[in-house]
């Protein structure tokens, strides 16, 4: 079959070949085929090296497809099965999983050594276990989740990840209070997925933070009540909260830098909210007074916090009553041979998500 490959960290072009298996079909497993994935930021960092990532490898982690064949003893799913790829599924008998924190759950990661997929030249790893720039992928069952018929594929696969992740930051990690001045630095997918979350939650202010003018205007269109430069930042914190500092600042960046001024946005007493998956060189320092004197929470969000299958389904929900937009997240669409002009897009900004059709 075919699947867009990365050989070495650090390449910043896949090349799309067409000798992949996908492998360890088994009990307790599911092959999917893939009918759509999206391109999310994290794809890049496993690329460059940011994240942790075994190479060779095929990117993607947000992905949705049908079953094509289900294992001995799979017995919530069948062929033919609509299903989104669920890459940090829950074992549910794990101290995180009894504690109500499923989306901490480590059995996800037990497998994260061992090859997805196979060429004559060797074994090939999955991003995330996963690895869903391919046309079939086979996964444990947990990790295929099965969606409603009026669900697109397109917008499954965004619920997977981006999604997911940027509403819960604001709905479950943040808790985000009505009436609340919140402010969202990185206008990406997630960072646009959490300022839809912010709205839901009723905040009153909404100041979106982005150095590339399309985001900043996207995010308007997505619910930001204004959206300005990372030069422009403190003048709104003035404008919007007479200096004070906002409610609620989200970092959807990944970085130390933008960390510190998010921490520096945030008003005494309010919450600083880590979306953005960083390096793990790259240390976020605050002093120990501050930390003390002003009593910021700092709280970073993975996957969005809570429970994921309870998360999909309310995203489904808010996005049947038309309260939050996944339609327009999608900003280009493209065939797998068309993948390094989405790299492109996604590295200067012009892509929210990028969706690949397969």
């Amino acid at each position: 079959m075919r699947a867009a490959l990365q050989s070495e960290i650090g390449q910043d072009k896949l090349e799309v070949v067409d000798d992949v298996e996908a492998v360890g079909f088994g009990p307790g497993k599911v092959r999917i085929r893939i009918r759509a994935t999206g391109l999310c930021h994290s794809d890049l960092s496993a690329m460059s090296g940011v994240l942790p990532q075994p190479a060779p490898f095929v990117p993607g982690h947000e992905g949705a497809g049908e079953v094509v064949a289900v294992g001995e003893g799979v017995t919530h799913l069948s062929p033919g099965d609509r299903v989104l790829v669920c890459w940090l599924p829950a074992c549910g008998g794990c101290p995180s999983c009894k504690r109500g924190q499923s989306h901490l759950c480590l059995a996800g990661f037990m497998n994260a050594g061992t090859p997805n997929f196979t060429r004559p030249q060797g074994d090939v790893f999955g991003f995330a276990g996963t690895g869903t720039f391919a046309e079939e992928i086979v996964v444990a069952a947990g990790c295929a989740v099965r969606i409603p018929d009026d669900v697109p594929y397109d917008i499954a696969a965004l619920i997977g990840c981006g999604v997911t992740t940027g509403l819960g930051a604001a709905i479950n990690t943040a808790k985000v209070e009505a009436g609340a001045s919140v402010a969202v630095i990185g206008c990406g997918g997630v960072g646009i997925s959490t300022i839809q979350g912010a709205r839901v939650q009723g905040a009153a202010q909404i100041v979106a933070v982005d150095p590339v003018a399309s985001r900043r205007e996207a995010a308007l269109r997505f619910g930001a009540t204004e959206a300005v430069s990372p030069q422009e930042f403190a003048d709104a914190r003035q404008r919007v909260t007479a200096g004070e500092g906002f409610d609620y600042v989200f970092e959807v960046v990944g970085k130390s830098a933008t960390a510190h001024t998010a921490y520096e946005m945030t008003r005494r007493g309010g919450t600083m909210c880590v979306v953005g998956a960083g390096a793990l060189d790259d240390n976020f320092q605050v002093n120990m007074f501050s930390l003390f004197f002003d009593e910021k929470r700092i709280l970073p969000s993975l996957y969005g916090g809570g429970d994921v299958s309870r998360s999909y389904e309310r995203t489904i929900a808010l996005w049947r009553a038309g309260r939050i937009d996944l339609d327009g997240l999608i900003t280009h669409r493209v065939r797998l041979g068309e993948i390094n002009e989405a790299l492109d897009q996604m590295r200067t900004g012009t892509a929210l998500r990028t969706c690949i059709e397969l």
